[in-house]
């Protein structure tokens, strides 16, 4: 009886062990997990030139070269005013309406960009857009980025406008 106990004992005690191993190797990879917030220089640089290309688009009066950073998707999303749009075909009719000529569109600026990575592919991009033109216009936006197929694209965008 004696051995019994003493197996059943070491039992337990092993699987102790077992458990708390599991939990400490569970909770390093949830802390990794959350360190690799950051993103490479050359991920980062290539964000930036995403925006930069999408910038120079709009100010050459060229919505479907602009809409060439979103994801060519019935799931991207786009959230502004209180709605949001789902489809690249959908977000590229709002732009349209929206901006139906050169002078609506005013020529675009970005400002106070900070980007987040999500993992090795993803990233979080905050920031502030401005139009210049006869009313002037800007606000806040976020972008969810995704590296797809070697590209970086934007798959959810919601933009705010600063109050008149």
């Amino acid at each position: 009886m004696l051995a019994t106990v003493s197996s059943a004992r070491s039992f337990l005690i092993s699987q102790s062990n077992t458990v708390r191993w599991c939990f400490i190797l569970s909770f390093a990879s949830v802390i990794a997990g959350c360190s690799s917030r950051t993103i490479s220089a050359g991920e980062h640089a290539s964000i930036i030139r995403v925006l930069e290309e999408q910038d120079r688009a709009w100010n050459r009066g060229d919505i479907d070269e602009f809409m060439a950073a979103y994801w060519r998707s019935p799931d991207l999303t786009f959230s502004a005013g209180g709605k949001t749009v789902r489809g690249w075909e959908p977000t590229r009719a709002r732009y349209l309406a929206r901006y139906p000529d050169r002078q609506a569109m005013g020529t675009l600026s970005f400002s106070d960009l900070e980007i987040t990575g999500l993992g090795p592919k993803a990233a979080l991009v905050l920031g502030r857009w401005h139009l210049e033109r006869d009313k002037p216009a800007g606000g806040s936006f976020s972008l969810v980025m995704r590296k797809l197929r070697g590209q970086w694209l934007i798959v959810h965008d919601h933009t705010s406008s600063d109050a008149p």
